[in-house]
């Protein structure tokens, strides 16, 4: 004895969308994600440094003071490689922003790590002109801002306007916004 089908088992499935790349978050909105980790890594920063000063028993602020640069930099990019490896840090997610690999999947931890290190070409140029030149606080900044923003709106050349760390890293920055469902 047949049974009758019922009608949707018998058409075939409909195959799955063709994926496009993810968009890519505009850069006003990047640069908020940024300013934001930037306040949130303040907490990071100054239990660590905390944390520092407690162990090595510093009581100047000046003694040790490359050590726990080294060490800033060791937390930091403990903080960074373990947040990207899962997608997003806080602010990230805040501002719906996930990093992938060039294929839209996770980042594996070697991955994130090179993005890290990569995005030191933030701060890097600027900062290796301050000992040479002798340059005082307010010269710093302006080099250090002036710096940042060069280097955000070369992001304008890219085809997918993507950083030029993270095209270096193999990473993307994509927009992570939910979907409204298709009616």
């Amino acid at each position: 004895m047949t049974h009758p089908q019922h009608p949707a088992a018998a058409s075939p499935s409909p195959a799955p969308p063709t994926s496009s790349p993810a968009a890519t978050p505009g850069l006003m909105r990047r640069m908020a994600c940024w300013l934001y980790e930037g306040m949130l890594l303040f907490g990071v920063i100054f239990i660590a440094g905390y944390l520092f000063s407690s162990l090595t028993q510093q009581r100047h602020a000046l003694a040790g003071r490359h050590a726990l640069m080294a060490f800033l930099f060791l937390v930091l990019g403990i903080y960074f490689t373990w947040f990207w490896s899962k997608g997003q840090t806080l602010a990230m997610k805040t501002w719906h922003i996930r990093v992938t690999d060039l294929q839209g999947r996770q980042l594996t931890q070697p991955r994130a790590l090179l993005r890290y290190l990569l995005s030191w070409l933030w701060f890097l140029p600027p900062l290796a002109l301050i000992a040479p030149f002798h340059l005082g606080a307010g010269e710093t900044s302006v080099l250090l801002i002036g710096w940042i923003l060069v280097w955000a709106l070369l992001a304008r050349f890219h085809p997918r306007r993507q950083f030029w760390h993270d095209v270096l890293a193999g990473t993307q920055l994509v927009d992570a916004r939910p979907r409204e469902p298709q009616p």
